[in-house]
Parts: C-alpha cells; structure tokens; sequence
C-alpha cells in the first residue's frame, strides 16, 4: 500500500465528538490524514440553514449584522455582511510573537473543524473542509505564539489560522513560509470564500489553549511515567526499600493515582539483589523523597488524569458564540468561548509536573551528598582534582527554580478588555503554554536524575532488579560513565530526548508488570 493510501486507511474522523488526545496526536505529530464525516456536513448544513431563516426574517444576530465586543450595537448593513468577515478576520490577526510549533498549529487546526462539525455554528460544510484539506496537505499557517486572554476565544491566533483559509497572511507548505495564497496553490487548494457568520466560528473559540494543553497532557503523561522509572534507580541506588509500597497501604488511602504508582514501583523493584541485601538493616524508613513516591507521583499522576478529562469534554465542544439550535431555528448568544475550564485544568497541570521536576531534583542531591548517600562525593572517584556530578545538580535546581515562578496561576490574572465588555477573561492559552515550558525543563530534571542513578549504581556491589538494569543499560547506551570531568550537557539532552520518546518508559514495561499513563 502508498504511503498516501496507509494514511488514508488510518485517517482521524471529524464528527464533532470522537476527538481523543491519541487522535489529536496523531493529527499533530504523525500527520495522521483526517476525514470530515458525513453526519457532520448534514448537521452543518441544517445549522446554517437555520441561521439564513433568521436573517430572511430581518433578526439582528451578533457578528452577523453587528460589531463585535462593545460594538455589538453598532448594526452592519446587508450589503457589508461579507465584507465583515474579513474586517474580523483582518482586525484579529494581530497576534506577536516567536511561531507556533507546526504540532501545535495541526492541533488547532483539527480542533477548531470538530468544533464546527458538532453543527451548532450556522457555518457551511465548506468551512470545516478547508480545515480538513489544509491539514492533509500539510499547509501550515503562520500563528504567532502571544495575544490571547482566553476569552472570547483564542480570538488572534484563530485569526492568523482564518486568514490562510482566505487565501492570506502567511503559511508553511513544505517550502518555508510565503503568502497564504502561495502555500494554497502550491497543495492546489483553492481560498475559502466567507458567508456572514464564517469568520467568528473561525476565530471564537478555545482551540488554541486547548492543542496547547491535548499535547501537553499527553507529554506529561509520558514524563510521569519517567519520573517513576527515575525514582525507582534512585531509590537503588540509595539503598533504599520498597516497604512502603505495600499495597495495603494504599489500599487504605486509595487515590487512584497512588494505587498505580505503588503497584509500579513494586513491579520495578522486582527481583532486585540490592533490596535483599539491607533487608534486616537498622534504617526503620526513608527519606519523604523515596517513602513517598507514591503519594507524591501519584497525585501527580491524578491531576494529569483531571487535565486529560476537561480536555476530552472540551475539544468535542461547540466553543462559538453566538450558537444556532436547527430544531426551532433559534440562536442564542452565550459564553462558551471563556476558557475558564482549560485554564484551570492547565494552571493544575503544570503545577503537577512541577512536583515532579521537585521530588526529582531532591532525590539527585540526595545522591550526590556523601553524608546522605554513603556513595562518593559528587559521585566521583576523585573528588576534589574531578567535581563529578556537581554541576548538573545545580542545573536540576536552577530548572525547578524556573518552574517555581512558571507556576504562578495565569487564570489568576484575569485583565478586562473591549471597554469592559469583556470584563473577565481566563488567560487559559497562557497557562497552557506555560505548562508546555514547566514539562520541558521537569524533563530534563528527570534526565538529570537518571544519569546521576546510573552513575551511582555504578558504586553500588549488588545488582538491580531487571527493570532498572534494562533501564540503565539503554541510558549506557547514549551516556558513557563519568569517569573523568566532561560537560554534561549532550548527556542531558541525550537522555531528555530519550525520555520525550518514551523509549525509558518503553523499555520499563517491557520487562516487567509496569503500567504506564
């Protein structure tokens, strides 16, 4: 089979209700072809039939016949209905900043035709088909990153998306960037013409902050699992034990998060020689950072699970304003745009995966303390001439600094706009971009913490269980032992690479009962 027809085979259905983040994913990063169902053009159909019986009957409709934000009473004349689409889609696209990545920008993309394909927008199948078509010829529109408040939708970065659909602004085809209208021509489509009511569907709605989030709740998904694998070298090679992962344990606190973490750690401390060997020691428990992976994974684990739950509700939502209801022909104007529901979920989100980049950062001190880990200094056999592993701890700690300001709530900051009108907005979009940054720098926390373990078990006379010696061997594979002073920093992106791919956690399930998010 071609390539172009796998893709086909495989396609992601756009019906206004199945998006899952897997789907969403596969869109973004594997550029997965995409199909617009054919009960969702029947749905748009009837919407916008819906909406052309209003306007025959002379109503006054928001964004149709009116200005937008406080000029809602400023009423547009027929004959200028057209031309008020692409004042809107041209007055908006005023957004700054570096690009989005094109991953982000094929999410938006998808997100933004499932919203229109539930039916309630008043917009045309056309719309929805351009999206589809522009996605599976890979034009990427040209969306600066900064402008949304995340309220009344992601409404600027929408804007650049729709001016692209029009045959303007700036987009990537494969060719660098170059006008809309090129990049169009260049995949042979053909620009969108807009009825009254198409440029607002295109920009009102949450599809920015939400891609943002599908892909970051996805990453930090992959990034608990790793932190988990982490925890569990690290605990080796501090001679810890797993008695605090019995499962009566957290049978009697039964978040389920906790469950997981307890049951994974348990399953990748399995057969380990160093865990026999201080069996009947003197040590009664360990330090939090050991005795309470669990616990503090865990609820890690859960707030991501929450993320993941608003994100699944919200992409398969209409998010316009205003909506059109076919079976009484009615529209209603409302506030489904804010996107209060995702800036919560992404403020949590990243607050999450910061405690994770934090309990990870503690357990790589802890390695590196002569006095708390009975290992050498700095994890050196010659400290003092070498500083060994001194220095990417200092790292770990400048990353999780970062992420101690990163994590300041942005849904906290709400800044009123359009003289008032808008008098409370969620700020979701950058929340959701600042959970993005906090899973970055957490990911090389944990990369940090990995090769400190692996570095410290080298010390350490007993073997491992299977899991981490698989694990440790593959780290081996790209990290060579520390046996004299070299800069780290290929290292760390090394193994940060490795656990973005998954290939650790990969590595984990494959040689025991390790589930993963």
């Amino acid at each position: 089979m071609s390539e172009q027809g796998s893709r086909r085979r495989s396609s992601v259905v756009v019906d206004g209700s199945s998006l899952t983040v897997e789907r969403v994913v596969r869109v973004a990063r594997e550029s997965a072809g995409v199909v617009l169902a054919d009960e969702a053009k029947g749905r748009m159909s009837s919407s916008r039939a819906a909406l052309d019986r209003l306007l025959d009957k002379g109503a006054t409709i928001y964004a149709v016949n009116t200005g937008v934000g406080d000029l809602v009473s400023s009423k547009v004349p027929k004959k200028d209905l057209r031309a008020l689409q692409l004042n809107l889609l041209r007055s908006h696209a005023c957004a700054v900043g570096d690009p989005y990545p094109a991953e982000v920008v094929r999410a938006m993309m998808l997100l933004r035709a499932n919203a229109l394909a539930k039916g309630f927008s008043g917009v045309r199948p056309e719309v929805a088909e351009v999206l589809v078509a522009m996605l599976n010829a890979e034009v990427h529109p040209v969306i600066p990153r900064q402008g949304s408040v995340g309220s009344s939708g992601d409404l600027a970065m929408l804007a650049h998306l729709g001016l692209v659909m029009v045959g303007e602004g700036e987009a990537d085809a494969g060719s660098g960037v170059e006008p809309g209208v090129d990049a169009l021509k260049r995949r042979g489509l053909e620009p969108l013409a807009l009825e009254p009511k198409e440029a607002i569907s295109i920009i009102n709605g949450t599809q920015a902050m939400t891609a943002l989030g599908v892909l970051a709740v996805r990453d930090a998904a992959n990034l608990a699992d790793n932190a988990q694998v982490a925890a569990a070298m690290s605990l080796e090679a501090l001679r810890g034990t797993n008695s605090a992962f019995d499962p009566r344990v957290s049978k009697v606190r039964a978040h389920s998060g906790q469950v997981r973490v307890a049951a994974n750690m348990m399953a990748l401390l399995s057969g380990s020689e160093i865990l026999q060997s201080h069996k009947h020691c003197s040590k009664v428990q360990d330090a939090y950072t050991l005795r309470c992976i669990p616990q503090v994974i865990g609820a890690s684990l859960g707030a991501i699970w929450y993320a993941e739950d608003v994100l699944g509700i919200e992409m398969n939502s209409a998010t316009d304003n205003p909506l059109f209801f076919p079976e009484d022909s009615s529209v209603v104007s409302a506030g489904n745009f804010h996107g209060q529901p995702v800036a919560l979920a992404m403020d949590f989100l990243g607050l999450a995966v910061h405690e994770l980049g934090s309990f990870s950062e503690r357990r790589t001190a802890r390695m590196v303390d002569h006095k708390l880990s009975g290992l050498p200094a700095f994890l050196t056999k010659h400290g003092g001439l070498s500083s060994g592993m001194m220095v990417p701890q200092y790292v770990a700690a400048s990353l999780v600094a970062e992420d101690m300001v990163l994590v300041h709530p942005a849904s906290a900051t709400s800044i009123p706009t359009s003289a008032n009108q808008e008098d409370h907005n969620s700020m979701g979009t950058i929340g959701a971009w600042k959970a993005r940054q906090i899973i970055e720098n957490v990911t090389k926390v944990v990369a940090i913490e990995m090769i400190a373990s692996v570095q410290a078990l080298d010390f350490v006379s007993a073997s491992s269980s299977t899991a981490v010696e698989e694990v440790r061997s593959a780290i081996r594979s790209r990290v060579k032992r520390l046996d004299r002073d070299r800069s780290m920093t290929r290292d760390i992106d090394a193994v940060a690479a490795m656990i973005r791919s998954g290939e650790l956690a990969q590595v984990a399930e494959h040689s025991c009962d390790f589930q993963r998010a």
